[in-house]
């Protein structure tokens, strides 16, 4: 018998969860105790009366593994919904970013120039830096930072994915 090793496929989950003390760790416990990775985590409240949070998790695991991760995450008391966006399919994900830039001459008007092409607006500048806020998808913020490490880049602060199925049902 030969098995084969699964591939880990990316997904995004939203975990619809009561906004009580805890939550959070006892959902980010349940992925460090069993050794899946956090890619991306994100929490927000949903409802009007601050009753309800999202949580938007993205990780990366084999389809046997993702079934586990949901199954166990869906026995939490807590949690109201697990919803697999990947496999939903259509969704929007974006990510945003604060990058300082430090540079004068040459290297300030490379990092304008580059902003202005990824679309990053300016949200605090100095004689000697720029804080640029981006937002997008993974891959373009990635290509952004890689970017500004050549014209001078001092610091990095990513909110982590959000995400939402697209269409007008819920996740």
């Amino acid at each position: 018998m030969r098995i084969t090793p699964e591939t880990a496929e990316r997904h995004t989950l939203a975990i619809l969860v009561d906004n009580e003390p805890g939550i959070l760790a006892r959902v980010a416990g349940l992925f460090t105790a069993r050794g899946y990775n956090i890619e991306s985590l994100t929490v927000t409240d949903v409802s009007e009366d601050e009753s309800v949070s999202r949580i938007t998790i993205v990780t990366s695991a084999s389809p046997h593994v993702l079934e586990q991760i949901i199954a166990q995450l869906d026995r939490l008391v807590p949690v109201h919904r697990v919803t697999d966006l990947t496999a939903m399919g259509a969704h929007v994900e974006r990510e945003l970013a604060l990058v300082k830039v430090a540079g004068r001459g040459d290297h300030r008007i490379e990092a304008l120039r580059l902003a202005d092409v990824y679309r990053a607006r300016v949200v605090d500048a100095t004689t000697a830096s720029f804080v640029f806020e981006v937002t997008g998808g993974t891959d373009k913020i990635d290509k952004f930072v890689e970017l500004m490490r050549e014209v001078g880049l001092v610091e990095v602060a990513r909110t982590g994915i959000v995400a939402i199925s697209r269409g007008s049902e819920a996740a």
